[in-house]
């Protein structure tokens, strides 16, 4: 996990994002103080990413304690492969890291979420590392800084102006109450707390209002928040289930800002009040202040640090509304208006909607090609299928793929020691006179008698090799060897002269012949290539289908030897004259075996399966 974590680094820096890094600061510190802030900004990016929170603690000249904090279980050394190669490649820095404490993480594993309990919800995981590097540059330079002569000059600036820089600001106490808040952050809370009085937000607890949302996994105290400074707070505005009109509030002239009537509020005004719709009477203490419109749907998030400021002891949130685009903005029921004027609220608002608008556009079109691409992958199956089984009826399914491996078309000739050769001739006794019809009668006939044929034969058990005119040939042995060569072309005859029979068509015959021999077989052609049988057998059993009769089966006097064994019925023909070879002797094949005929069926049918498999 620790290389992975390297290797990711170095994937990350191909496309740019290491000068992300190098932006944060000058040493590594300023990096591993930024990196928790570096996540929050990637969610304008990606926004499904839910990513684990790192803070800063202790600080120190020889290194830093950093608190890491996630969902997911087992990415502790990944996230330590992660600051090792950063430090290295980037700050040119030798960091040792250790882990001091660690818990729920699982060792080894990565799974989550870790646990879910009815009283403390998911358990994270949360791991304390200690890095070890020479941190003494950092240290002398924030030193010089705290001591700067130019801050002793500064004059002291009062609460009501720092709020009034930051209306959605609030001050907090060492017991975590709101001393003090912005008048754009109790206007937001009155309008999702109708039922609750502006001055009730003044006070109280801050986590009576208020939940926390990041860093995760830390108690919402004020020991833990003094003791991080540099990590962007996130702090959602609990709505209230209820939601109905305040009572008696009063708008000022300007239309904008509110007060109490005594004056004891943290940003003051000088508008004077007027009666609202209403026209009661305010008691002392009640905010005057202009009630929107229209209230929002989503809770308000707000972002910023805590500032400890030890003149009064107190925590200050420097805050603004976190708002991704204007269509977050109308759901929290905020305008433009109510940002701040000095920061980039108002154009990181615009950016985010030109941002996210043009990665609608991308996403729409990379879903567009997405279904354009899974298209054309169906058709490309499709026709890939079609082309293989245009493929497979030219040159046998074993060569075919020999030759996609790579293999020269000569290296597929093979020589087979046994096989059996069959020729099968569809003959037409009933003649018509039109020369056309005859020939459309013709191409019926032997389309109906080839298909039936073709039904007939079983891969890798016997292979059609090819139809010439009205002549159909098949070999039993190759390209696929079949130690039943024999009996599955004889099987295979007998059946051509039931499928003929059946077919029905008047003065429609076969005649039919095989021999068993060696033969050779290749690929021959490149426009229209073959699969094609060479040797004496062919000839021999040609022949043995040309002195054939109708209806009839005819076999060499070796086949026949081989046949009887098995036990099928086959009767002398006699002496043939052949063609190039002389007198023959030839038997003509009646039908197949009597005695034990299940048995064998049986036998070679299971050895057929076995071969199936294997070849398969």
């Amino acid at each position: 996990m620790i290389f992975f974590g390297r290797c990711f680094v170095r994937f990350f820096s191909n496309f740019g994002y290491d000068d992300m890094i190098k932006a944060t600061g000058r040493y590594f510190c300023d990096f591993l103080q930024s990196v928790d802030n570096i996540h929050l900004q990637m969610r304008y990016t990606y926004r499904k990413m839910k990513s684990p929170s790192m803070q800063v603690t202790d600080i120190d000249d020889n290194g830093a304690i950093l608190i890491y904090r996630s969902n997911r279980s087992g990415f502790a050394k990944y996230l330590m492969g992660q600051l090792l190669e950063i430090a290295k490649e980037i700050y040119n820095l030798d960091v040792k890291i250790r882990v001091v404490d660690s818990i729920n993480d699982s060792i080894g594993g990565t799974v989550g979420p870790i646990e879910l309990s009815s009283k403390t919800g998911l358990k994270s995981v949360v791991v304390k590392f200690r890095l070890d590097f020479d941190n003494t540059e950092y240290m002398q330079n924030s030193l010089r800084m705290k001591t700067h002569p130019s801050q002793v000059l500064l004059k002291p600036v009062t609460t009501e102006m720092l709020l009034e820089l930051f209306p959605f600001g609030m001050i907090l106490n060492c017991e975590m109450k709101i001393v003090a808040a912005g008048n754009n952050l109790i206007e937001s809370w009155s309008s999702n707390n109708d039922n609750k009085h502006p001055n009730e937000l003044i006070g109280s607890k801050i986590t009576k209002y208020f939940k926390l949302r990041r860093p995760t996994g830390i108690v919402f105290d004020f020991s833990n928040v003094t003791t991080l400074q540099a990590v962007l707070f996130e702090i959602q505005l609990i709505r209230s289930k209820n939601s109905a009109s305040a009572k008696g509030l009063v708008r000022t002239e300007s239309g904008r800002n509110f007060r109490p009537i005594n004056g004891n509020t943290a940003a003051g005004s000088d508008d004077k009040v007027v009666a609202g719709p209403s026209h009661d009477t305010l008691e002392p203490g009640m905010l005057a202040f202009n009630r929107r419109g229209s209230q929002g749907i989503k809770s308000i998030l707000l972002k910023g640090e805590m500032r400890y400021i030890k003149d009064i002891n107190m925590l200050v949130f420097l805050c603004s509304p976190l708002i991704n685009n204007l269509d977050e903005m109308s759901e929290m029921g905020l305008y433009l208006n109510d940002l701040n004027f000095h920061g980039l609220s108002r154009e990181m608002v615009f950016s985010g909607f030109k941002h996210y608008s043009r990665l609608d556009l991308m996403c729409e079109r990379e879903e567009q090609r997405a279904e354009e691409l899974e298209t054309s992958l169906s058709l490309a199956d499709s026709w890939k299928k079609q082309g293989d089984e245009l493929l497979y009826s030219m040159i046998p399914r074993s060569v075919a793929d020999r030759l996609r491996n790579g293999q020269n078309p000569l290296a597929t000739c093979s020589t087979f020691e046994q096989v059996t050769v069959i020729f099968a001739e569809v003959q037409e006794t009933s003649l018509s006179n039109d020369a056309i019809q005859s020939a459309m009668a013709t191409v019926n006939t032997l389309n109906s008698a080839f298909s039936a044929f073709d039904e007939l034969i079983q891969s890798p058990m016997a292979y059609k090799v090819e139809t010439v005119g009205k002549v159909y040939m098949a070999v039993s042995g190759a390209p696929d060897e079949n130690p039943l060569h024999m009996q599955t072309v004889a099987d295979l005859s007998i059946q051509m002269l039931d499928k003929i029979k059946n077919i029905g068509i008047e003065g429609v015959t076969v005649k039919i012949g095989f021999h068993s021999g060696p033969v050779v077989a290749g690929i021959v052609g490149i426009k229209v290539p073959r699969y094609c049988l060479f040797g004496d057998t062919v000839n021999t059993a040609s022949r043995m289908e040309s002195s054939s009769e109708s209806n009839r089966i005819q076999v060499s006097w070796n086949t026949a030897k081989g046949l009887k064994k098995l036990g099928y019925k086959l009767t002398f023909r006699g002496l043939v004259t052949v063609k190039g070879k002389g007198e023959m002797e030839t038997f003509w094949l009646e039908e197949g075996p009597e005695i034990d005929f299940d048995v064998r069926k049986r036998s070679s049918s299971g050895f057929k399966n076995k071969l199936k498999n294997i070849f398969n």
